[in-house]
């Protein structure tokens, strides 16, 4: 069945186990390529998304009472604006969810072309 191919010895296994845990784990320290595969990560993320919501609808609400005050239009501002908040909450919500929200202007990088792959088209 195995065609005179030996199978490695279990030692060698346990050897290779060993070795892909190790590298999952990060030599037990958190790998900076792959930033928080914990719990606590994922606890930071939905207080960020928590945050963003209540804050966008705060500020929102915050300006309609003000254009509101001084205009003199109580409450028709501050109920637009509320709305208004809501609706950048949840697109700041959604942008955090999909994983966009890195920095202000960040894109990933588009993925290098290799330049035997211009070659061999010729």
């Amino acid at each position: 069945m195995n065609e005179g191919n030996e199978p490695a010895p279990p030692s060698d296994f346990d050897q290779r186990l060993n070795r892909a845990r190790e590298r999952r784990r990060g030599g037990g320290k958190e790998s900076p390529e792959r930033p928080g595969g914990d719990v606590k990560s994922g606890l930071a993320v939905a207080m960020r998304m928590g945050v963003e919501l209540v804050a966008a609808v705060a500020v929102g609400t915050g300006i309609g009472l003000a254009l509101d005050h001084w205009l003199g239009t109580k409450p028709w501002l501050m109920l637009v604006f509320f709305m208004l908040g809501g609706v950048a909450g949840i697109f700041n919500v959604i942008r955090v969810a999909k994983g966009m929200g890195g920095t202000v202007g960040y894109r990933p990088a588009a993925p290098a072309k290799a330049k035997d792959d211009e070659d061999d088209e010729d």
